[in-house]
């Protein structure tokens, strides 16, 4: 799908504001209410509106801290990859899972509630997900910036 400056405003302005009204969002993208809704519509039927959600407060949830674990697996075979990535998917503090290049295999992002909290999450998670033969893990001390808009060219 080839997106124009209408789209791109669209998207733009439902990145920072996804429970904007469509007589918000058309008014502020210079469209018509109906033409506006229809390349809503679009976006989504396409894929490229992907899902709407709400952002919360980690702290005000009582998951303040971010760790970084670089996972290590014995063997990568696309069996183990699969049974890793399965159960990496049933640990619900585990925010975000990337299958990297280089020393390790994966990166996750987990989030917690103290060093207790982590230290439950690694040892009976963590290390007994399937095929891990190492783990390494970076600590946060702050979060200096987070995204959630993607830049559109």
């Amino acid at each position: 799908m080839t997106l124009d400056r209408f789209d791109r405003a669209i998207l733009t302005a439902l990145q920072k504001d996804g429970r904007i009204s469509n007589v918000q969002l058309a008014s502020s993208v210079s469209l018509s209410e109906s033409a506006c809704l229809r390349r809503v519509r679009a976006l989504e039927e396409s894929g490229l509106i992907d899902r709407y959600v709400a952002l919360l407060s980690q702290p005000k949830v009582g998951l303040p801290g971010n760790v970084f674990v670089h996972i290590g697996l014995q063997r990568e075979k696309d069996t183990e990859l699969a049974a890793f990535e399965s159960a990496v998917r049933n640990i619900p503090e585990v925010m975000e899972c990337y299958l990297m290049t280089g020393e390790f295999d994966y990166l996750l992002r987990v989030a917690f509630a103290d060093m207790a909290d982590f230290e439950r999450l690694h040892k009976d998670f963590l290390t007994r997900l399937p095929g891990v033969s190492r783990v390494s893990s970076s600590v946060a001390i702050r979060t200096v910036q987070k995204k959630t808009e993607l830049p559109l060219r």
